[in-house]
């Protein structure tokens, strides 16, 4: 299967959104077309107009996720020309999506990665490659300023997968917000 990413199509986006929002609640063995098409207020056979299949519309959810928060960051960063100020733009973009507006897709690809068959993974893993190279980037020039340790790679791996496990602890009517989570994570993260 190949790997179409949601069009501007405003019927398919709100499908898109709808369907990441059941895999995330209801997880996506359990989410039937039905449901999608019930949630959506329309026949679950019409659904296929729009997608051929239901791993369709899951690798649909995932590359809407990760397609938007790399271009969030991406140009986040194209604003940015202090080391310090591009590892803060890391943290924020990331928390800001992660637990904003694209928190039920980014979550169905974190925690439904197993039902995505073995033709449609490579197709995410370029995409999430794409995401991870600009946190590799900006983590190699932050080490070479001498604001975080030399291994990079780890720590990348490291941050992301804390940074991922926020939407199982982070609560929105905390006294923390998304943004000081952000600048506390990174502090944690900056050599003193």
């Amino acid at each position: 299967m190949s790997l179409t990413l949601p069009e501007d199509n405003t019927r398919r986006m709100e499908l898109v959104r709808i369907a990441a929002r059941l895999f995330r609640d209801q997880g996506y063995e359990r989410t039937t077309v039905r449901d999608i098409g019930t949630a959506a207020g329309m026949q679950s056979g019409s659904l296929f107009y729009h997608f051929r299949t239901k791993e369709e519309i899951l690798v649909a959810v995932m590359a809407l996720g990760i397609t938007r928060t790399t271009e969030q960051l991406a140009a986040a960063l194209a604003r940015e020309n202090k080391p310090l100020e591009r590892v803060r733009a890391l943290f924020h973009v990331h928390l800001n999506s992660l637990l904003g507006e694209n928190q039920a897709a980014l979550e169905v690809m974190l925690y439904e990665w197993r039902s995505v068959s073995s033709e449609s993974r490579p197709g995410l893993i370029v995409l999430r490659d794409r995401y991870e190279a600009l946190w590799q980037q900006v983590l190699d020039e932050a080490a070479a300023a001498g604001l975080v340790k030399a291994n990079t790679r780890l720590l990348r791996r490291t941050l992301l997968g804390s940074l991922h496990w926020t939407v199982q602890w982070y609560n929105r009517s905390g006294t923390l917000g998304v943004a000081e989570l952000a600048d506390q994570i990174m502090a944690l993260t900056l050599k003193d």
